[in-house]
């Protein structure tokens, strides 16, 4: 036998090779060379528009460029006060201003990173009296009516986004990315639904694509031909009287001659009524969009909008349908996202759930914007998990989300932490929500803890109910036992034909075909979603029930939508007068609301109820009352706490915190509960 040579071991090939690989942007001696193609894409956080809170936005991105990010793109900075947000919003007009951006921009090259300052104006999305726009079109997401620039004012205001680009070189940027998307001014300017000018900045889509053209153009002139100017354009604008996609590729080619370096895409304007970013939109949905403009363009093309995963975000890139992946929420989810790819821990990711909880729905209610699944984010410099100088001992009861965060956040920082859950499996009510059809995301954060509390070293007890005797011995207890769901005093509850929200979506019941929903906030919205999905439906019914079409067929990609067939006939039933689903979240709730509707739920408002037996489910609206035959009553009113524990704790003399469900029962609220952990947490 032939004695055989040792080979030697091959270096394990990454798993992402082409995400992780570096991109040349321009050329000469303002050549930008990325380390990897993750872009972290634009998003308001409210941290821009103080110069006070400048500290925090340079501590909020050097996160992520210490984290490995290529390309860190900032919120929207307005050219001029006409193109704020709102008043005293985010502007860069002034060499002052620009001095100040030091900070940021020093930040994020200290740690290796690049960032582009994304210059924006609002147009009619100004929520000021003296926005201005393209037409006097008003928004129908503003309050305010914007007046129509003179041909002067559109020309001087191209100048004004050009000489922003020159500030934000002057500041340190390594590039400039021109907001043409989302339906803001420039997108206002180039969609007849609201520009109806005569003179030569519109009246024909080659005239309404003027200014946009001659935005690069002179932005262009200003910092010479190496300079990288990203152009975020819009692919699909989801409006009435919106672009073609011949527009739109003829538009990106008289961009590419006038000077822009790279395309990043966006979907849909904030007015449109198709969903483009939430939760409920399937991973990827517009991808194929994305790979149409590279096939016709010679410069790189970014994809966009709920691309989540270094997984898919490599797939996108190796089906050649784009140069780059730009993830602005995951970002803000995991500032290490890029860290973790790269160092084979893509399962320690804390992956973004697209709830718009904490971010967007923050921005649009004028608040700072966070993250549901990662409260730090935007609070680098007030949230902090100091490592501890003492190991105390610390039992956390309960390991739903509250509990989980807490767990990790404290193990974190050095603190020995055993996890008891008196159930078999980790999650609490996270479980239930994650089996919502559009929420199924949510188990990549029960993903994300398990993976955590495992390289933490934490103790891990299921199936462990613990007792105050259990807890002695513990330097710090803290109760996060959840809540249980409210069992109303209504004649008839014990009927079998009523089961709890909980039982449906663990699936413990089948309901029937005919079924009443008993309360309508957040659980009940989703449950009803439940029971009528079609399980079979992929990403085209999903389109078509939303009505996105063609472009080059649909202006706007705007068709007719294809009618839902719902599983089950479902009646959701609220005592209050007011709108069903009114409290769900500011950016999401209205398609929340629009898929009862397209399911065929019938709503119900100002209910009394009175009974359940064999007849059905028996309620009054102005007095009238009706029995409603069906097979199944699923009771959503509510929760209540779990605090039992805690109050044998108190009543033996332990000290324990109370965090999440058990703390409020209010509407499962993962947002406040995964904070509220975190917080308990960074104080022990």
């Amino acid at each position: 036998m032939t004695a055989q040579t040792p080979q030697p071991e091959q270096p394990e090939q990454p798993r992402h090779p082409l995400l992780l690989s570096p991109l040349t942007l321009g050329a000469g001696a303002d050549a930008l060379t990325l380390r990897n193609r993750i872009v972290m894409g634009s998003m308001h956080t409210g941290l821009e528009d103080s110069a006070r809170d400048l500290p925090a936005l340079a501590a909020y991105f050097r996160a992520r460029a210490r984290g490995g990010t290529g390309l860190i793109v900032t919120g929207g900075y307005a050219p001029n006060r006409r193109g704020w947000l709102k008043p005293f919003a985010s502007e860069l007009t002034s060499r002052r201003q620009a001095r100040s951006h030091h900070q940021v921009t020093g930040a994020v090259h200290e740690e290796g990173g690049a960032i582009a300052l994304q210059v924006l104006h609002a147009g009619r999305y100004g929520y000021h009296p003296f926005s201005a726009s393209a037409s006097r079109r008003r928004s129908p997401i503003t309050p305010f009516t914007p007046s129509a620039m003179s041909t002067r004012t559109v020309d001087r205001t191209a100048s004004d986004f050009a000489d922003a680009v020159g500030l934000a070189r002057e500041a340190g940027y390594d590039a400039v990315e021109i907001m043409g998307s989302e339906g803001y001014l420039i997108n206002q300017f180039l969609a007849a639904r609201t520009n109806d000018r005569t003179d030569a900045w519109g009246g024909s889509a080659s005239k309404r694509m003027r200014f946009p053209v001659e935005v690069v153009r002179r932005a262009r002139e200003v910092v010479g031909d190496d300079f990288p100017i990203v152009y975020r354009i819009s692919l699909l604008d989801l409006v009435e009287d919106g672009q073609t996609w011949e527009e739109t590729v003829e538009l990106a080619h008289l961009l590419e001659q006038a000077g822009v370096t790279v395309l990043n895409t966006g979907i849909g304007w904030h007015e449109a009524r198709v969903p483009t970013i939430i939760t409920q939109v399937p991973r990827g949905a517009w991808r194929s969009m994305t790979a149409r403009l590279k096939a016709a363009v010679s410069v790189p093309v970014c994809a966009s909008n709920r691309i989540n995963t270094p997984d898919l975000a490599e797939a996108v890139l190796a089906a050649g349908e784009a140069d780059l992946v730009s993830m602005a929420r995951p970002l803000l989810a995991d500032p290490e996202f890029a860290l973790k790819t790269a160092e084979g821990r893509s399962d320690e990711i804390n992956t973004c759930i697209a709830c718009n909880q904490a971010c967007l729905d923050h921005a649009f209610k004028n608040q700072k914007a966070s993250c549901l699944v990662n409260p730090r984010a935007g609070r680098e410099t007030t949230l902090l998990l100091t490592p501890t100088r003492r190991r105390a001992r610390v039992a956390v009861v309960g390991a739903g989300p509250a509990g989980l965060a807490t767990a990790v956040s404290a193990a974190e920082r050095g603190l020995a932490v055993t996890l008891f859950e008196a159930g078999g499996e980790l999650g609490g009510q996270f479980r239930l929500a994650m089996a919502v059809p559009g929420k199924e995301d949510f188990a990549e954060t029960l993903r994300y803890y398990r993976r955590r509390l495992d390289v933490l070293g934490v103790d891990v007890r299921l199936s462990t109910r613990a007792g105050v005797a259990d807890l002695a011995g513990f330097d710090e207890v803290v109760v996060a036992t959840g809540v249980t769901p409210r069992v109303p005093d209504l004649e008839g509850v014990e009927h079998p034909s009523v089961v709890s929200y909980a039982d449906v979506l663990a699936g413990r019941v089948v309901p029937g075909r005919r079924v009443a929903v008993v309360g309508a906030g957040g659980i009940g919205v989703d449950v009803s979603v439940w029971l009528t999905h079609d399980p079979s439906e992929d990403l085209d019914d999903w389109l078509a029930h939303w009505g996105v079409g063609d472009p080059s067929l649909h202006r706007g990609g705007l068709t007719e939508r294809k009618p839902r067939e719902p599983q089950r006939e479902v009646t959701l039933l609220q005592r209050k007068t007011t709108m069903i689903g009114k409290d769900l979240g500011k950016t999401s709730g209205w398609a929340h609301r629009a898929v009862l509707k397209q399911s065929g739920v019938t709503q119900v408002a100002g209910a009394t109820y009175h009974r359940v037996d064999d007849a059905g489910l028996h309620y009054s609206v102005d007095g009238v009352e009706t029995v409603l035959p069906v097979d199944h009553v699923v009771l959503c009113a509510g929760q209540e706490s779990v605090r039992d524990l805690y109050d044998d704790l108190v009543a033996a003399g332990v000290t324990a915190h109370l965090v999440g469900g058990a703390d409020v029962a209010a509407e499962l609220d993962a947002k406040r509960a995964i904070e509220q952990g975190t917080r308990v947490a960074a104080g022990l």
